[in-house]
């Protein structure tokens, strides 16, 4: 009696477990081409391409901040600044609980500031390049500051897109106006103590 002719069924397959198939089962070379489509490689060329520009957005970055490192801390030169320190220096005494700025402050907020440009100039950038630009636009600085999360307390004061958020804000004072909700007249500042206001120059 040959034992690969028993008349006994196999076991059912028990859930999740692999299933072992003879060599035979596929033709020579089919292995190495299901492999290459397996659905974990696999992904569609849109979301391939997406992920290749997102992985070298953030090799980028990695990249600038390693540069910015090396030059603070190769910078012994700290008279010459981008920034004027004196218009820093006023915004700093700005705030009323502010008396006394020692001659540092100033020239570390320089730097931070630049820095800070600096880096959301990359990643507006990196959005003006995935549109296929060469001219770095207000929504593309608008467009950085949305997918980072770092940058939402910008999320107001840069406007994502101007049309649309017009007629947002007209649907909500509607829909705050039929609520009973009272809002500021035109001009007149809110209420709210927390809101920023820009205050232009004397």
């Amino acid at each position: 009696m040959d034992p690969s002719k028993s008349s006994t069924p196999p076991p059912p397959p028990v859930m999740g477990a692999p299933i072992a198939y003879p060599p035979a089962a596929y033709p020579p070379g089919a292995a190495a081409g299901a492999a290459a489509y397996s659905p974990q490689l696999y992904a569609p060329p849109a979301a391939a391409a997406a992920q290749q520009a997102a992985a070298a957005q953030q090799q980028q970055l990695q990249m600038f901040w390693a540069e910015q490192y090396r030059e603070i801390e190769a910078t012994t030169d700290f008279k010459n600044h981008n920034l004027p320190l004196a218009r820093i220096k006023k915004i700093m005494k700005a705030d009323e609980d502010v008396r006394m700025i020692a001659a540092e402050a100033p020239v570390v907020f320089s730097r931070a500031c630049e820095m800070f440009i600096l880096e959301l100039t990359h990643r507006g950038w990196a959005h003006a390049e995935e549109n296929k630009r060469r001219t770095l636009q207000k929504s593309d600085i608008a467009a950085a500051i949305a997918r980072t999360e770092v940058f939402d307390f910008l999320v107001d004061i840069v406007p994502r897109d101007d049309a649309k958020d017009a007629d947002a804000a007209a649907a909500a004072a509607a829909a705050a106006a039929a609520a009973g909700i009272p809002r500021p007249a035109a001009g007149v500042p809110a209420t709210d103590p927390l809101a920023y206001y820009y205050v232009p120059q004397q």
